[in-house]
């Protein structure tokens, strides 16, 4: 019996092991300062986290005639699930993962509260927003630097003619507080 506990115990200890906290940050609060605001990401697995920002972004006009060719800053939060896909390969080339430096895919969110606003002579009021996919890049380094680019596509919708535009985000800002759990550090 005392055998089966204890190779039960290694078992779940090897499991647990395995599940959390190999790679990913536990999580880390991020000062934006190009997207002026703050970014909270969060280990939820062996490479995958949770990342919410709020932020003055720079985001296209979909009420626009022309929705890529109008910029604007506008409130937003925005949440991804990030799943990190090389992790494993950048420790076993000596290159960091600190700071969940590493490539990812995630489905992407964001809700825009710009107000009332007047754009190519019509009223538009109220929250806008969009739903899609984006591959991306984030490097943090031991400064406390980090930055992080993503691009896909997303379905953009509110008052206006709903539609599929591109997506990009774009943050650079500082590391301000953070619980280290990654291997090779």
């Amino acid at each position: 019996m005392h055998r089966f506990l204890l190779l039960a115990f290694l078992f779940l200890g090897n499991f647990i092991h395995a599940q959390y906290g190999k790679n990913c940050e536990i999580r880390q609060i991020k000062l934006n300062v190009f997207n002026p605001g703050l970014e909270y990401e969060m280990g939820v697995g062996v490479n995958s986290t949770l990342d919410f920002r709020v932020a003055w972004q720079v985001a296209l006009e979909p009420a626009s005639i022309e929705p890529t060719q109008n910029l604007d800053f506008f409130p937003a939060i925005t949440t991804q699930y990030r799943f990190y896909h090389n992790f494993n390969g950048r420790y076993h080339r000596r290159r960091s993962i600190y700071g969940n430096s590493g490539n990812y895919i995630a489905p992407t969110a964001t809700l825009f509260s710009p107000g009332e606003r007047t754009v190519e002579g019509q009223l538009v009021d109220g929250v806008h927003g969009y739903g899609g996919l984006v591959y991306g890049i984030q490097r943090s380094y031991n400064s406390g630097i980090s930055f992080s680019i993503d691009a896909g596509a997303g379905y953009y919708a509110g008052p206006f003619k709903g539609g599929i535009y591109p997506v990009v985000n774009l943050s650079i800002g500082f590391i301000i507080s953070e619980k280290r759990w990654c291997v090779g550090l």
